[in-house]
């Protein structure tokens, strides 16, 4: 029977492999951390974050810091393409009193969770990677890209879409797959004219705005995209512009208002469907490279730090041969349920209903169901 983590490698410095290198650090595990880029320089505008993902950053210690850096607001707003209400949903806080979202740079969220796991005492090295694994009986042997050789007791990977560990312990048939769709992400030149997270429904797209703090805003616009095309990022500005020619109101404002080309932000969307478990001996893998999902219920970032904090509780609960497993038990079907309705809400909205399908007033109370029952999941102990 393996023994409780003492020592852990952590792949990948995002969201998910700071949270997990903070949360086992605070419990008094050994944790380095690699991170393939040379420097911290952080890929995104902003990010929003729900309550689910609120209670796991108050887990970690860093709520408070995120809430001064950001934006909290308690309500999600939907809207027609001309910007006339459709319904706005109340998105309380929890009873410990953590807020419902908060909307927040993604710079600032990255240097408060690296900041954290550091102070905690996680060593953090840039520019390195893992070029060797080996599995032995008692320990994992890694082979760094720095030169080093170093046994761990667990390799913790988070590494993103593109997971190499993923594909070193699972193969390509656990690739991501491309779902038809884009989102265009983009901080307007002009000032926080929202107050919570607010959707534009056109006719076959979606656009959005979220406030990250008291003067900034980030849209944000999904399109369809068949055959995943590769576009000349000096582009961007003209083709989003195109994009959102049909949005007339406040839209058509922030599209008059984009940044340069360079400031623009093109992802394809894709999902990552990994069987159960997301480990093979001592090695696993969370976050986007185990689950990776849509962003339509705002929760890549949530589902990895409820991963992060999940898999730091089990491992300094129990042996390692017993933690992985109750990890999975934890996180498998909740990963895959979000990752299931994120998928739904994005086809729905891309295949469009006819303007006179409903009312203001149905749309608004099948929205309003809709959300309270996701809303009663999520609030659910993860």
């Amino acid at each position: 029977m393996y023994s409780k983590v003492q020592r852990v490698l952590v792949s990948g410095g995002g969201i998910g492999g700071l949270a997990v290198a903070k949360a086992l650090a605070q419990r008094g595990v050994d944790v380095e951390v690699v991170e393939a880029r040379a420097d911290t320089t952080v890929t995104g505008i902003g990010i929003s974050m729900p309550n689910n993902a609120l209670r796991m950053l108050n887990a970690l210690g860093v709520l408070g810091e995120c809430i001064d850096a950001g934006y909290v607001f308690n309500e999600y707003v939907r809207c027609s393409a001309a910007g006339e209400m459709i319904v706005a949903l109340p998105s309380p806080g929890s009873a410990d009193g953590v807020p419902g979202f908060l909307g927040i740079a993604r710079a600032q969220i990255s240097a408060i969770l690296r900041a954290a796991a550091v102070s905690a005492g996680a060593r953090l090295r840039l520019g390195v990677t893992i070029d060797e694994l080996t599995d032995e009986a008692d320990s994992v042997r890694v082979r760094l890209s720095d030169g080093r050789t170093v046994e761990y007791d667990l390799v913790v990977g988070s590494e993103g879409l593109r997971s190499p560990l993923r594909t070193r312990l699972f193969g390509a048939g656990a690739d991501p797959v491309f779902t038809g769709y884009s989102v265009w992400r983009a901080k307007p030149v002009m000032k926080r004219r929202v107050r919570a997270m607010t959707k534009f429904a056109g006719a076959t797209t979606s656009a959005g705005l979220v406030p990250i703090n008291q003067d900034e805003m980030y849209l944000f616009h999904v399109t369809a995209e068949p055959g995943n095309p590769h576009y000349d990022p000096g582009d961007f500005r003209d083709l989003l512009h195109e994009r959102l020619a049909e949005y007339t109101g406040l839209i058509a404002e922030v599209r008059d208002n984009l940044p340069a080309a360079p400031e623009i932000i093109y992802s394809p969307l894709f999902e990552v469907h990994l069987p159960a478990p997301w480990y093979s001996g001592r090695a696993i893998v969370i976050g986007d490279a185990a689950h990776a999902v849509v962003p339509h219920l705002s929760q890549g970032g949530s589902q990895a730090l409820e991963d992060a904090v999940v898999l730091a509780e089990e491992l300094t609960q129990r042996p390692l041969g017993e933690a992985l497993p109750a990890f999975m038990k934890r996180r498998f079907d909740r990963a895959q349920h979000v990752q299931r309705v994120s998928s739904m809400m994005l086809r729905a909205e891309m295949t469009g209903q006819p303007a006179s399908a409903a009312s203001p007033a149905e749309q608004g109370s099948e929205l309003s169901q809709e959300m309270a029952a996701i809303r009663s999941y999520l609030d659910q102990p993860c």
